[in-house]
């Protein structure tokens, strides 16, 4: 496990140079509001026993040296995770339930968020258990106690990733005790007994009514055919998008991406093709989007879109990856 955490923060493979290996970064402890995406609530919250198992994802290059969900700077050489609501810094172990294989990762991002996925792996830690060609594997995650303690404790202090890391491996390596999960017991003297107990009150109970259940949500979970870029920042254009019913009865225009079937991410429509172009040119990083021409309640309509995809899965991690980058409209649309 020390093994496995060692390169973290001090390396800088690929992408932008200085991600996390040239200035030393100073350490945050964030827990964070609940918040929501795509309809689902997620409530973030400390914990030290999290086991939990489903599927797990990556990202990489198009992330590369961008900010963090806890400000630090994303490195995809380090060994480190984003998780919904695990507080940041957090050491868990993550186990490919279908090889045997795992890795010891810290966590330092919130996602994913299509349904089913559990933990995204930075590229490092994915290749250590063989996922990378895959997209997915079906995991285990399990936290380590000592060990996110220790990083809470250094990260508290100010200690930033560097410092964190050298806590886990002292702490592998038997140089430093494991922080106590609760203060020592203090002894209390025993009461002294009084001449008869006060008459007890009745107390009345409340229990509140359910909440009303969350809309459903379409969700696709996403093992990606290859390794998609993200993170960069959303063009604003101003338009309202048609609503979803009166794409649905449009018909496109003989526009390359319009003759073509399958699954799309559709990450916008304007009204004006200039807006569309903008917007296009900003998700370049993502794949090829192209702009198709509609018709929608007597009006010209520009959507840009990405694919086709050949599954709902593949589009799905696209779409995933950029709501989590800013671009809050992007949608699965099958063709």
């Amino acid at each position: 496990m020390a093994a496995s955490l060692a390169a973290c923060g001090s390396s800088s493979k690929g992408g932008a140079a200085g991600a996390s290996g040239s200035v030393a970064q100073r350490g945050t402890y964030k827990i964070g509001q609940p918040y929501k995406i795509d309809g689902v609530t997620y409530t973030p919250q400390e914990t030290f026993t999290l086991s939990e198992t489903g599927t797990a994802s990556w990202y990489g290059p198009g992330f590369h040296g961008k900010s963090t969900a806890n400000g630090e700077r994303y490195d995809q050489a380090d060994r480190t995770a984003a998780h919904r609501t695990l507080q940041m810094p957090a050491i868990v172990r993550v186990t490919n339930l279908e090889n045997g294989r795992s890795t010891v990762v810290r966590v330092n991002d919130r996602g994913p968020f299509a349904r089913s996925r559990v933990i995204d792996l930075s590229r490092t830690a994915a290749e250590e258990i063989d996922m990378v060609g895959k997209g997915t594997a079906r995991v285990r995650v399990d936290q380590l106690q000592a060990e996110s303690l220790a990083v809470k404790d250094v990260a508290l202090s100010g200690g930033g990733p560097a410092e964190q890391q050298q806590a886990v491996a002292q702490i592998a390596s038997g140089k430093r005790a494991a922080p106590a999960t609760t203060p020592a017991p203090v002894p209390v003297p025993a009461p002294v007994p009084v001449a008869a107990p006060p008459p007890p009150v009745m107390q009345a109970s409340y229990e509140p009514p359910p909440a009303p259940a969350a809309p459903a949500q379409t969700v696709y979970a996403t093992p990606p055919r290859n390794a998609v870029p993200f993170g960069a920042p959303r063009s604003a254009s101003g338009d309202a998008p048609p609503t979803v019913a009166s794409l649905s009865a449009t018909t496109a225009t003989a526009t390359p991406s319009s003759q073509l079937s399958g699954f799309f991410v559709q990450v916008g429509a304007f009204s004006t093709h200039e807006n569309a172009e903008k917007q296009r040119g900003a998700v370049r990083s993502y794949g090829n989007p192209e702009i198709s021409q509609v018709s929608a309640n007597g009006r010209d309509v520009y959507r840009v879109r990405l694919g086709p995809y050949t599954t709902q899965d593949a589009a799905g991690i696209v779409a995933d990856r950029l709501k989590r980058s800013g671009y809050g409209d992007a949608r699965v649309v099958a063709e």
